[in-house]
């Protein structure tokens, strides 16, 4: 998190000096909630990159998209993870800690880099968050995601 003289400010005034735009909380494509909130914990169910009209950016790492592409997919993954946070929190300032994501990458079977996509992720949401976003991590390989999405992140928060 940026710090101005000493003092942190709100995680919103972050992302808007390092000109993110948090797009709208994606909508749920099948039976389940975006988000549940259980006393202080948040979990979010997984979320994919999504262009700026909300299609997932598709493709399999190791094939068609280089570590970087998919390291900035990552990066837009924790924009989704942040919007849907904002959405049932209404503030970021809520967030005391990111417990844990876990990332899904598609891949191909001679692909070695699921971590270096998902950093993208984790990256993001330290930068924004700060010492608030350090978290434990998982990461795998899968040979398709739904919509055949190049990544897919859940995440559980800490909430004050």
């Amino acid at each position: 998190m940026i710090e101005k003289i000493g003092m942190a400010i709100s995680p919103e005034k972050t992302l808007e000096l390092l000109n993110f735009v948090l797009p709208p909380a994606p909508k749920p494509a099948g039976q389940y909630q975006p988000a549940r909130l259980v006393g202080n914990m948040l979990y979010l169910s997984g979320q994919g990159p999504r262009s700026e009209g909300g299609q997932f950016t598709t493709g399999t790492l190791g094939n068609y998209l280089t570590v970087q592409e998919g390291y900035l997919a990552g990066r837009n993954v924790g924009l989704q993870i942040l919007a849907v946070a904002k959405d049932v929190l209404g503030d970021l300032s809520r967030i005391d800690s990111v417990v844990k994501l876990f990332g899904m990458v598609n891949a191909s079977d001679n692909f070695v880099d699921h971590a270096k996509v998902v950093n993208g992720c984790s990256d993001l949401l330290v930068e924004v968050l700060g010492e608030k976003g350090c978290h434990t991590r998982s990461v795998m390989g899968a040979n398709s995601l739904p919509f055949n999405m190049i990544l897919q992140v859940d995440a559980i928060f800490a909430i004050k």
